[in-house]
């Protein structure tokens, strides 16, 4: 080969070898430890829009008629037919199965007790190391994949907003990051995931992965546009009083599934039970 084309071949190498250094310099970086969300798969429904609801968190009994949508604990079983939610407790324990859980993965003040609930005695999960949530998240996982083979549609990880009880020792940051990898799972077994509450991070829900909000009191509290604007109204609405249901009802009646429960959502034939709908 001449020396000249040899030359000007240098040249050009040199020159996009540089390029390439100036591209890679400028590329934006991903926070160490933050995971990223999956797109989900065309297998994933979501729930139905404005379609008839029930809470069965108390225990399962035969939904009333309308019912399209039904959200029911995780060791309980789904209702063929229907578009069954799963409940799993993400971000606390039950009240009494601490035990269940490795010691340090429970959240623990200053002098050692452990960050407590107080309104439903469940201790909180200690999200601040990418290692504990991780190891939080294979555990939770474990569940959703019983939500899927049990026949469940979708699963709605409750208290995304511990952080906000943590007395600041955890962050909103820390909790999108353990929800995005639950939502990174669910979408790997073909199950939606729902945004439980949080209002304050619904605008975050695409970039954690979320596909559709469980709102409590939004009525009651003047949250459902909220829910409403980041997801496209497919918003399931669980109101505990008659003021709160005749506020929900009143705004997004006819775009959204809203259902009043008793507070303690106990099951039909219960003399606390109650449920309402628009």
């Amino acid at each position: 080969m001449p020396r000249r084309h040899t030359l000007l071949l240098g040249l050009l190498v040199t020159a996009l070898a540089f390029a390439g250094i100036v591209i890679l310099l400028n590329r934006p970086e991903e926070p160490a430890g933050t995971p990223t969300a999956t797109t989900p798969s065309t297998a994933v429904k979501v729930p139905p829009l404005h379609a008839g609801f029930d809470y069965q968190l108390g225990g399962p009994y035969p939904p009333p008629a309308g019912v399209k949508i039904v959200t029911r604990d995780r060791t309980a079983p789904a209702v063929k037919g229907l578009y069954n939610v799963c409940y799993v407790n993400a971000f606390q324990t039950q009240p009494g199965e601490e035990d269940d859980w490795d010691a340090d993965l429970l959240l623990k003040d200053g002098a050692g007790k452990t960050v407590i609930d107080e309104d439903w005695n469940e201790p909180l999960l200690d999200l601040r190391t990418a290692a504990k949530r991780e190891r939080i998240a294979a555990k939770v996982n474990g569940w959703i994949d019983d939500c899927a083979t049990n026949g469940f549609q979708a699963v709605e990880p409750d208290n995304y907003d511990s952080y906000t009880r943590s007395d600041n020792l955890l962050s909103a940051n820390q909790a999108k990051d353990l929800l995005t990898l639950l939502a990174t799972h669910a979408h790997s077994r073909n199950l939606a995931i729902g945004q439980k509450n949080t209002a304050d991070l619904a605008a975050d829900r695409k970039s954690v992965g979320l596909d559709f909000a469980v709102a409590e009191e939004c009525g009651q509290y003047g949250e459902c546009a909220t829910y409403a604007d980041a997801f496209g109204n497919n918003v399931l609405v669980i109101e505990y009083t008659a003021a709160g249901l005749g506020k929900a009802c009143d705004a997004f009646g006819n775009k959204l599934s809203i259902v009043r429960r008793d507070l303690d959502v106990t099951t039909a034939g219960d003399p606390k039970y109650v449920r309402q709908g628009c």
